[in-house]
């Protein structure tokens, strides 16, 4: 049987041990750094106003074998960190090959949802905003030396789990 239409497929997880200590980084921290990258990459969107459906809203984003978590808002148009005494409005995980496949465009947001590798709860219509940037986004001329990085680390870690991974 080919590895394709194998029923189970093994799919690449972040290594534990790595995970262990940025896990013990507040959460805080990661969302700086996070809003602080996306704040640049996002900024036409954000000066268009296509990011204020998160005007107020928090977004939580888990890497969960990373055991990464990202706290994100939008507050006079400007992705800050969110606090943690607010609550959640949307919420999206996965790992982070999942978040590779997304960020590099091998899959799409819907495929990875309904194959249940992302997994979204909250506002349903907040992520469906979510879902509808991130489709929209044209990145390659802004990021394009990281996309492929991105993309070859995608591929090191497909090799390294033997083949592609559906």
């Amino acid at each position: 049987m080919s590895q394709a239409a194998s029923p189970i497929a093994r799919l690449p997880l972040f290594p534990a041990p790595l995970a262990i200590p940025l896990g013990l980084i507040p959460t805080t921290a990661h969302s700086a750094l996070l809003v602080r990258a996306l704040n640049r990459v996002l900024a036409p969107e954000i000066a268009e106003g296509e990011l204020d459906f998160l005007d107020g809203k928090v977004m939580r984003i888990e890497v969960t074998d990373a055991r990464l978590k990202f706290r994100i808002s939008l507050h006079q148009k400007r992705l800050v960190a969110a606090h943690s005494r607010q609550p959640d409005d949307l919420s999206i995980a996965g790992t982070v090959y999942d978040f590779l496949l997304l960020a590099t465009r091998r899959e799409d947001p819907d495929t990875l949802f309904f194959n249940r590798r992302l997994h979204l709860g909250g506002d349903t219509e907040l992520g469906l905003y979510v879902k509808n940037l991130l489709d929209s986004l044209e990145l390659e001329e802004r990021i394009g030396p990281l996309l492929k990085l991105l993309n070859g680390t995608t591929s090191i870690v497909e090799r390294l789990a033997g083949g592609r991974q559906a």
